[in-house]
């Protein structure tokens, strides 16, 4: 069986679109949606027009983790997809995300085709990949969904917008690492699953349409402080800085909390990596993932040239959609 874990924040339109979309699904799943302290009455909607659907109602916005988290709790099946409710699957994605699972038990996770919007919509991801200093990016996002077979780019997990676990690896690392609210959360699983031990798989053919920060849009500085709190807080908890890549990470740490303070008049990008690396004193460190959980092809100026290109779309891996 697979629970289908769909974390909402207000906007019902989205929502509401997204579980059309689910309705039309070849496979059979049980949907979970989990309100997070919406103020629009989503809850009560939800409950009226979808009466299949299981709704979990936080009293409060406590973050994309926590939602995720609690909504994977209150299901038992055996795979577990995780979906933003500003995506819209084909009827038959949640058959072949599964598939990988289904056909190797060694696999853990599996990575779903997100298309931009419109009839020949770039790949908007593609899974996760992670540079050398485990610094995640959405992987071939930008390029002709043609690529998508051609196994370029090591992957390294799945990507936020859509992704398929098997239910014992995900309770065998624990699910999400609530410290981390927001961003990021995505890549950490996915090192931790890697390291753990569980492979992951493509499918290519397990294909959506991602609205694309439907909710977001430009980052608020509140939102950069959370994404700066993220990288400081994995960079010590995996000891990035212990590290012979440690130079190249503090240099591109540098550039990047310098350009974005140029570009925003602000040090939420710094103050938030400080944050976040004093929440992960004393915590224990996080193993090194294996090589092949990490693409050693992404330069440098490849990175830097890949976190200009998420500053200027207001993205970044993990972004929540609620």
């Amino acid at each position: 069986m697979i629970d289908v874990v769909v974390p909402v924040y207000e906007h019902y339109e989205l929502s509401h679109s997204c579980l059309e979309h689910l309705a039309r699904q070849s496979a059979p799943h049980r949907t979970i949606v989990v309100d997070d302290g919406s103020r629009d009455g989503s809850p009560e909607r939800l409950q009226r027009e979808w009466p299949d659907v299981t709704v979990v109602e936080l009293e409060s916005n406590g973050g994309y983790t926590r939602a995720v988290n609690r909504g994977v709790d209150a299901g038992e099946g055996e795979y577990v997809v995780l979906l933003n409710n500003d995506v819209q699957p084909r009827p038959d994605c949640l058959e072949r995300l599964v598939a990988p699972l289904e056909r190797d038990p060694r696999v853990g996770s599996v990575a779903a085709l997100m298309l931009g919007p419109g009839e020949r919509g770039a790949i908007d991801s593609f899974g996760v990949s992670a540079d050398p200093t485990l610094a995640g990016f959405a992987r071939l996002q930008g390029q002709p969904p043609t690529r998508a077979g051609t196994g370029a780019r090591a992957l390294t997990g799945p990507e936020g917008t859509t992704g398929a676990y098997r239910r014992a690896a995900w309770e065998q690392v624990g699910g999400f690492d609530e410290t981390i609210s927001a961003y990021m959360e995505i890549l950490d699983l996915a090192l931790r699953l890697r390291s753990a031990g569980w492979s992951t798989a493509q499918a290519p053919d397990a294909v959506g349409v991602h609205l694309g920060s439907a909710t977001y849009g430009r980052r608020s500085p509140a939102q950069r402080r959370q994404a700066g709190f993220s990288r400081g807080y994995l960079l010590r908890r995996y000891g990035v800085l212990r590290r012979r890549v440690a130079p190249r990470a503090l240099l591109t740490e540098a550039l990047v909390v310098a350009g974005d303070a140029l570009v925003c008049r602000d040090l939420q990008a710094l103050r938030g990596r400080l944050e976040g690396w004093h929440a992960a004193r004393g915590r224990e460190r996080h193993p090194w993932p294996p090589a092949e959980a990490i693409d050693h092809s992404i330069s440098l100026r490849e990175s830097l040239a890949l976190r200009r290109g998420a500053l200027g779309s207001g993205r970044e891996v993990g972004e929540p959609e609620v």
